[in-house]
């Protein structure tokens, strides 16, 4: 499903695809309060805002920008797209926009490296580029990641077009928005003074890396980690080492049990 190769400008996603992977079908209560599909809640009449989707699934990023992206309808222009890290990177740069719809798993280390590369652009008093995060996952350690990483706010995929476009301008404004069952924990994350430290091992892995100790961890056999994050087996056993040599550990068995001492399994 990854397609790193592909045109990474604003059309890089064209064809007739329809909106996919739960855009417009939602089942979470609106993030952000719901508006009329002709006029989201946030989009003012005349208010415009620029957006790169950041997403490794072409269908995926189709679907977002015939839901979102009908400029005369909901305000949103999307200006470029990118499907990896390194995409993400020389799009945000070279287009600016005010606010980028950024997946947590991508191929290149993942949203928190592109968040890392970009914090330049975040600083800029004079046109800040502002990130949220639009993901499938819900997890605890995902979501915390963004956000240390400087993501204004963080929505899963379950959310409605109405509801993304309301996000988007809310970010845009500087509001934080987060779906609703994930703000609690983000709160107390940041707010408890018992929160629990960074994990300086845990920092030194890429996002993939992450991806795929979770797997082990979890007894998945190199071939079915492969499938599930569409790479290769090569790649798996690649980041397996990568893994085992950050963290000092000899084989799986001891990764396995590193991981689910810091109940990431």
């Amino acid at each position: 499903m990854s397609d790193a190769n592909e045109p990474t400008g604003a059309a890089g996603a064209a064809g007739a695809v329809g909106p996919t992977d739960g855009v417009t079908g939602g089942a979470e209560a609106g993030a952000t309060g719901a508006g009329s599909a002709g006029n989201p809640a946030g989009s003012a009449p005349g208010r415009r805002v620029r957006v790169v989707l950041v997403d490794d699934h072409r269908m995926f990023r189709t679907g977002v920008r015939a839901e979102i992206g009908q400029t005369e309808r909901t305000g949103v222009e999307v200006v470029g797209e990118a499907a990896d890290v390194d995409q993400a990177v020389t799009v945000i740069t070279a287009t600016r926009p005010e606010v980028v719809l950024l997946d947590v798993h991508l191929p290149g280390g993942g949203g928190v490296e592109v968040l890392r590369r970009c914090s330049p652009l975040m600083a800029d008093p004079e046109q800040p580029v502002r990130f949220l995060a639009l993901s499938v996952s819900d997890a605890a350690e995902d979501v915390i990641g963004v956000i240390r990483g400087g993501a204004r706010g963080y929505v899963t995929k379950t959310i409605t077009g109405t509801d993304l476009v309301d996000s988007v301008f809310r970010v845009q404004d500087g509001d934080a928005v987060f779906s609703p069952r994930l703000a609690g924990f983000v709160l107390d994350a940041f707010a408890s003074t018992d929160a629990p430290p960074v994990d300086e091992d845990l920092d030194r892995l890429t996002q993939r890396e992450r991806e795929v100790l979770r797997l082990i961890a979890r007894g998945y056999a190199y071939k079915e980690i492969a499938k599930q994050l569409f790479i290769s087996v090569k790649t798996v056993e690649s980041h397996v080492s990568a893994v085992l040599r950050k963290l000092q550990l000899s084989n799986r068995h001891e990764l396995t049990r590193w991981a689910t001492a810091r109940r990431l399994v």
